[in-house]
């Protein structure tokens, strides 16, 4: 009998305790904060340096992490920061097919981030 009375304290207190969500930043194909705002501040030096531009900039990296994984996002700029620098090695990172459809699926992002967030732009 007291065995019981302890499993059922016990069972009442797991169910009493309280439930914590999974944090978002665990799993790997969520973007994690500092790489959202990296993205934001970029789009602001673009669209201004305003309230309005940070809620519209926030708008497009939510609605891109909605759509683009965030270790292809990781692979995007690798890439991009590859492709800027000079000479041969640079090269290796133009004209591959894997890379090209990367950039054409982020460029289609980008447009619907900017047709949600920016409309009359």
């Amino acid at each position: 009998m007291k065995k019981s009375a302890i499993a059922l304290t016990a069972f009442l207190m797991m169910a009493a305790a309280p439930v914590h969500a999974a944090d978002p930043n665990d799993d790997p194909s969520n973007y994690p904060t500092t790489a959202r705002v990296d993205y934001v501040i970029g789009c602001m030096a673009t669209n201004g340096q305003t309230q309005e531009a940070m809620e519209r900039c926030s708008c497009s990296i939510d609605h891109i992490a909605k759509t683009i994984p965030y270790n292809s996002f990781v692979q995007l700029e690798t890439v991009r920061r590859m492709q800027d620098m000079p000479g041969e090695r640079a090269a290796l990172f133009r004209g591959v097919g894997w890379i090209k459809d990367l950039q054409d699926r982020f460029r289609l992002a980008q447009v619907e981030a900017d047709l949600e967030c920016f409309p009359e732009q």
